[in-house]
């Protein structure tokens, strides 16, 4: 039933009722109708308004302010000073001398700007919505962009279910939080278990209840226990820690018990009242999401699957579920549900969502390193075998931190990894408690009858301080271990492929979690916290936004185009891109390939300039030297790799525009190639692989020249109507506005040295906006704030106002990589930055728009087929419905949306494969004012401009291509970083513990500088 207006407009949230008001659809209070007799908060009860996903709460941003800068010029702020009760002629200033309950403190760097509320301008835009601070005192409260109106209304509608399921609380209902203690301190596994022996053995204490743990610190009681205080004693049969000695290790066969003393402390009591009020958006706008109770019912409702299921994050994973899949590699793939409570404009969701992730195989030390290390495969028949240098480095990068046990004794003791012995099994000795030396191989064979086969590997080494060894053959890797190791390209295609649904397989699933014996609703929380959990997904209407009219070129002459397709892409086969280039000057090289690989080369360059010539590009078909062949190993040499293409470069009177390199396979040698290319010797390349010029077909050959004709400062496409035309409220054509993508990529989970690497990329032409500058910084290990932002952003503006000859009115930035915990953070410190660039230029302070971009997160939408009238020959085409995505152009700004802020979900593109992910676009400050309508059109539109391919993009391009540069720029710093992690900590003696604890990271090692003829170049596409 598609929602009105008017209902919208009805719908209200009274204190007494707690329930939102509106029109009634009978299904839904037939799904409803035995819901709780008692006060349930947010209960849904018109169906014409879909449940939607929780945001991250709404953190306001607490500002201890330098004097404000001065209002911005030409555009009222969407940031205002809410009056205080008391009147004043002034705004006051912030200061620090009072801190609120708010988040966000700015320290340092030039205040955000603040401004007062333009009543002449308010009337004129009756839509915008609140986003200001508000003043207590010398306080300031920055509270993040509020939804301007009551979302979009352009574009038909579309009946949606989302993977969200309604949980109606009694906000009445208390939860006591308690602190818990447990000493000696046990790991999570051992700690779920003395909770349960607990509420077995002690239920006068905790007064019958049945609490939830989060395995930590934190129990959460729908009753108050009898004392606040309590100690209680819990007997588990675990080894003591004694039995970690070198002499212990593998010593006491009989199965001894371990004493823990639980101190439980009454820490608070709450209810849901404040919550209730805050999802029913009564109070002022500044007052912060109440995290306390939403937090306890999120633990509540993980309560029963995790005791069911292995935990890894947020998701939780059972092979009930589908049972493993070896992935190979010493892994396997398990199916599980990715669960989270969220505030949405229809009151609390539960996001659940299919989930697969790789897991180390519970399998033998020994068979485990004969699938994870190619040179080991054959270590079962030369058990002889010793290791080299470089070997030992690979097993002990690929064993670290991973947990075993062992299988010559029965205990459940759990061992870490921390390195491997220098010696080899054979020659290991140990000093017993008694002060006896012994030799590690007789001790097994004296005391457990086991003669080791293995003597010339090291053994296992399972303390960072002292000695203590495990032979690797008796050892097992311990089950439900998530594998952080880098997945090779099959593993990930396996893992892929596991996680690809389609969506009504996908959606399937779904209901099968919340139906299921391992889902949220399997225990008994439910009932005793008195909650209701709907099975239902919630339905909502969303909207198809209609696809932009596009400009092409077509003989020189400019040819408009309007994606008709289902899957909005469209062809060049009749059209040449918007701006081809020249290209007269380039060279090929060769890295590999057998002979008959390397005779389809001449056939190569000639059909790809052929192709190149009917894209309205030119490359010349005769490169400035023969191709260049060279043996693949000479990837492995830097300083031979970096002569050669100097060589070649020189060859072109150091002039040469692209380089093409061909090589063999995948090589780790590619990140060396550019690197040299783009810094060293200043040329951009293309890279392919020998494998995709057998067929050459004509859509392998396009998708090359368009990459290459982006390079080289060429454009694919551009907006036939320009962005001024289409929101001519905001834009103008003679007031250039600069688009700005940030990104930030960490390295690998097992990589605790290397730095991150931040990117931000700007827009250098209006009103077209289609080509990007980029600007790359390596930065503290995994820090996300970006550091040096307002260098890199000053020189973008640089850079712009070179190519425009003025600066931007108006900046528009899309910040990528950022979970919702970070929000504000990141808001306060990197829009500090941005002003602080501006500041270099004078007078210049221009209206900003920072929005956050996310591409994981779990939220799924599905057609919704259900009201449908039922006819004979409907159902096999509702079934192909059902098999499909959700068309191009679908924006939901109600329901799942957060329930105070201004965020969308926008699906832009055509899901081949699997169920699409929509994206997730959160405004967090607005000085454009931007209406729902005008941000969601632009950022769809600026979609269809992403010059590598024929069809709109799931992510926004400034986003899409800080993500590429930041890509890039960690490539510059492979060949440096490999085995950083692993050789400075494990070449180590086995006796003195100082060189077994962790080095402490390394300086940040500076990106290597851009070559002025690529600067200003997409190098990075």
């Amino acid at each position: 039933m598609e929602e009105t207006e008017e209902s919208n407009a009805n719908r209200k949230c009274t204190p007494k009722g707690r329930s939102f008001r509106g029109r009634t659809n009978p299904h839904d209070n037939q799904l409803l109708q035995h819901s709780n007799p008692f006060r349930f908060s947010n209960q849904n009860q018109y169906q014409s308004c879909p449940a939607l996903l929780p945001l991250p709460s709404p953190i306001p941003l607490q500002l201890t302010a330098t004097p404000p800068l001065p209002q911005n010029q030409g555009c009222r702020s969407k940031t205002y000073l809410r009056k205080p009760s008391w009147k004043q002629n002034k705004p006051p200033r912030a200061t620090s001398s009072e801190t609120q309950v708010s988040v966000l403190t700015v320290l340092s760097g030039p205040p955000i700007q603040t401004a007062v509320e333009d009543t002449q301008r308010q009337a004129s835009f009756p839509l915008r919505g609140e986003h200001g601070r508000k003043v207590m005192g010398a306080t300031q409260t920055l509270v993040a962009a509020r939804r301007p109106d009551s979302g979009g209304v352009e574009g038909p509608a579309i009946s949606l279910l989302a993977n969200h399921f309604l949980v109606q609380f009694d906000f009445l209902q208390r939860i006591f939080h308690y602190d818990v203690d447990i000493s000696p301190n046990p790991s999570k596994e051992v700690a779920r278990m003395i909770k349960r022996k607990l509420v077995e053995e002690n239920s006068v204490e905790l007064s019958g209840a049945h609490p939830a743990f989060d395995g930590r610190k934190n129990l959460y009681s729908p009753v108050e226990f009898q004392n606040d205080r309590l100690e209680l004693f819990i007997s588990l049969p675990i080894p003591t820690s004694k039995s970690l000695s070198p002499s212990a290790v593998l010593q006491a066969k009989n199965q001894q018990f371990k004493l823990f003393r639980i101190n439980i402390k009454l820490v608070s009591k709450f209810d849901g009242k404040d919550l209730n009020s805050y999802l029913c958006k009564e109070g002022d706008d500044w007052i912060p999401l109440p995290q306390d109770y939403l937090h306890a019912l999120d633990i509540v409702l993980r309560e029963s699957p995790t005791e069911k299921c292995v935990a890894v994050g947020r998701s939780l994973y059972s092979s009930s579920m589908g049972g493993t899949k070896d992935i190979g590699g010493g892994a396997v793939g398990l199916r599980g549900f990715f669960q989270s409570l969220r505030p949405t404009q229809q009151g609390l969701a539960l996001n659940v969502d299919f989930s697969v992730t790789a897991f180390h195989e519970s399998i033998g030390v020994i068979p485990y390193l004969q699938k994870r290390v190619e040179f080991l495969r054959d270590l079962s028949q030369r058990k002889t075998r010793g290791l080299t240098g470089e070997e030992r480095k690979e097993v002990e990068k690929a064993l670290k931190n991973i947990r075993v046990f062992v299988r010559h004794r029965e205990t459940v003791q759990r061992y870490r990894v921390h390195s491997l012995t220098e010696e080899i099994t054979e020659n290991l000795w140990f000093e017993d408690r008694d002060g006896k030396i012994l030799r590690l191989v007789n001790y097994f064979k004296d005391h457990y009858g086991y003669d080791i086969q293995f003597r010339n590997l090291p053994c296992l080494q399972i303390s960072r301080s002292k000695p203590c060894y495990l032979p690797m053959e008796l050892c097992m890797i311990c089950e439900g271990q998530k594998f952080l190791g880098k997945l090779s390209d099959d593993q990930t295609a396996r893992i892929l492929r596991m996680g690809c649904q389609r969506p009504r397989e996908r959606k399937a699933i779904i209901d099968g979690v919340m139906r299921g014996a391992v889902g949220p609703t399997s225990g008994s929380q439910e009932r005793e916290f008195k909650l209701h959990v709907s099975r239902e997904m919630t339905r909502l209407n969303g909207r198809v936004l209609q696809p932009p009219k596009l400009k092409l070129g077509e003989g020189g002459l400019v040819r408009d185009l309007i994606p008709s397709r289902h899957d909005r892409q469209w062809n060049l086969l009749d059209s040449h891109v918007f701006e081809g280039t020249r290209i007269e000057r380039w060279a090929l090289i060769s890295f590999g390939g057998t002979p008959d690989q390397k005779s389809n080369i001449p056939r190569f360059i000639i059909q790809l300039s052929q192709r190149c010539e009917q894209l309205g590009i030119f490359l010349s078909k005769n490169t400035i030297m023969s191709p260049q062949f060279e043996p693949i190993q000479l990837l492995n040499n830097v300083s031979l790799l970096e002569s050669k293409l100097k060589k070649i470069h020189a060859a072109a009177s150091n002039n040469l525009q692209l380089l093409i390199c061909i090589m063999e396979r995948k090589h780790k040698g590619y990140a060396d190639l550019k690197r040299i290319a783009e810094t060293s010797i200043g040329v951009v390349s293309q890279c392919c692989l020998y494998q995709n010029l057998g067929k050459l077909s004509s859509q392998f050959l396009a998708n090359l020249a368009l990459k290459i004709n982006a390079k080289v400062g060429g454009c694919t496409v551009a907006l036939y109507n320009s962005l001024p035309s289409q929101i001519p409220r905001l834009l103008r054509q003679d007031e250039p506005v600069i688009f700005m993508g940030a990104d930030v990529t960490h390295p690998h989970p097992l990589d605790d040295f290397s730095p991150s690497i931040a990117a931000v990329v700007g827009s250098m032409n209006w009103p077209a906006a289609n080509k990007y500058v980029s600007r790359m910084r390596s930065q503290t290990h995994r820090q996300e704030i970006i550091q040096d932002l307002s260098a890199m952003v000053g020189e973008i503006l640089d850079e712009f106002y070179q190519q425009v000859s003025q600066l931007p009115k108006r900046i528009i930035f899309f910040r990528d990589g950022v979970s919702e915990t970070q929000f504000y953070k990141v808001l306060q410190e990197e829009l500090q930055a941005i002003r602080s660039a501006c500041c270099r230029f004078p007078s210049y302070k221009p209206p900003i728009t920072f929005a956050v971009v996310q591409k994981r997160h779990h939220t799924r939408l599905f057609r919704n087929e259900s009201n449908r009238p039922p006819s004979s020959s409907s159902s096999s085409a509702g079934n192909q419905v059902l098999e499909e995505n959700i068309p191009p152009g679908t924006v939901v700004d109600t329901v799942i949306t957060h329930p105070r802020e201004f965020d969308f979900y926008l699906c832009s593109h055509w899901g081949v494969k699997g169920t699409s992910r929509p994206t997730h676009y959160h405004i967090l400050w607005d000085e454009n004012e931007f209406t729902s309508d005008e941000v969601q059109k632009l950022v769809y539109s600026l979609c269809y401009t992403f010059v590598r391919c024929t069809k709109p993009v799931s992510l926004v391009p400034p986003a899409y291509y800080a993500h590429l540069a930041a890509y890039r720029g960690r490539l510059y710093l492979v060949e440096r970083s490999e085995f950083t992690p692993f050789t400075t900590t494990t070449t180590t003696t086995t006796t003195t513990s100082c060189q077994l604890s962790r080095a402490a990271p390394p300086k940040i090692t500076p990106l290597p500088k851009l070559s002025e003829s690529v600067k200003k170049l997409m190098f990075y596409c």
